[in-house]
């Protein structure tokens, strides 16, 4: 007899040498051992800005997200910094469209006024701004049109000009997301011109022409009103295509280079991570976000553990940081 074992022993079988449930066996050790660490500090809130006072307006699509005016947005910012959260993205919706997008880079613009605002209130949150036409467009396009094509070089002095404006109101990272070839090293030839060579370009490098991307056109109210961007956004198809275009943006000077949306393409987060070396960012668009809550809503998911596990895949992927409307809920429950 040896160790207890009986005549009944099953000894000689074998037990396995290498047991890893013994690595998850409670909470505490399965927190030590985590190969990918979540937190508030990889998250960016997004705010849609809008005209008026003490606006705040439920977008029908997104349920929990809101329309704000400035000073509501402000109070949602301040938020956000008490929450942890290191910065919020601002989209601007205008009073008045027109075919060139000329609010974009209106000093009074909702955008360039709650980046000022936030910057009082809160001068330790950083601010990002998209930079694009089609919240501003009255034909919702990403760029001024010559016929019914977006005209890519006529759209980068306009980029250019929204880039400044915002930066003079106080912007820390600028984001192109409109796909025009050559507008990373237009707006940081302007940039620089005018004296803001310490304000970063976040690029959306590798934007798909996506199906995920509708209840942000309710929110941005910015849905092309005839055909799609497909001529100016990427093929979902094309992998290799977005290493290319993160290399030419990277070239023209980018701080930052983004995919979008991230669910879908983590793939290609993961392939830009092995192979560059700047900081990576993925945004968990619209559609992903309505998704999880309509399945929650309907009791279908657990909506606590969707957000944890989405937001995780995307950062296993390789994401330094992503931009997502989840943001404040993960920050506000610790």
């Amino acid at each position: 007899m040896h160790g207890g074992l009986g005549s009944n022993s099953i000894a000689s079988v074998g037990f396995p040498v290498q047991r890893p449930r013994r690595l998850r066996r409670n909470s505490t050790i399965r927190r030590l051992v985590r190969e990918t660490q979540l937190s508030v500090d990889d998250l960016v809130l997004p705010l849609f800005v809008v005209p008026g006072s003490g606006v705040e307006k439920p977008v029908a699509s997104m349920p929990g997200v809101f329309q704000q005016s400035v000073d509501r947005t402000v109070e949602t910012a301040v938020r956000a910094r008490d929450a942890g959260l290191p910065a919020v993205i601002l989209f601007g919706i205008p009073p008045q469209k027109d075919a060139e997008g000329s609010g974009a880079w209106h000093d009074e613009g909702e955008v360039q006024r709650a980046t000022a605002a936030i910057k009082r209130a809160a001068p330790d949150l950083l601010v990002i701004t998209d930079v694009c036409l089609c919240e501003y467009t009255d034909h919702g396009h990403c760029g001024v049109l010559s016929g019914e094509a977006v005209a890519n070089d006529a759209t980068l002095a306009r980029l250019q000009l929204a880039a400044v404006s915002h930066a003079r109101a106080g912007a820390d990272i600028v984001a192109p997301s409109d796909m025009m070839d050559g507008r990373v090293a237009a707006i940081r030839s302007a940039l620089d011109f005018d004296g803001f060579e310490d304000v970063a370009i976040l690029s959306y490098a590798v934007k798909y022409c996506s199906s995920f991307y509708g209840p942000f056109r309710d929110a941005a109210e910015s849905a092309p009103r005839f055909g799609d961007r497909r001529t100016y956004q990427m093929d979902p198809a094309n992998a290799d295509e977005g290493m290319r275009e993160a290399a030419l943006d990277i070239e023209e000077g980018a701080d930052v280079v983004m995919v979008k949306p991230a669910l879908p393409y983590l793939d290609v987060v993961h392939r830009l991570r092995l192979r560059f070396d700047v900081p990576i960012a993925a945004y968990q668009v619209s559609g992903e976000y309505s998704m999880i809550k309509a399945a929650a809503m309907n009791g279908w998911i657990d909506e606590r553990r969707a957000i944890d596990e989405t937001l995780t895949s995307i950062k296993r992927a390789g994401a330094d940081f992503i931009i997502t409307y989840f943001a404040l809920d993960f920050a506000e429950r610790g």
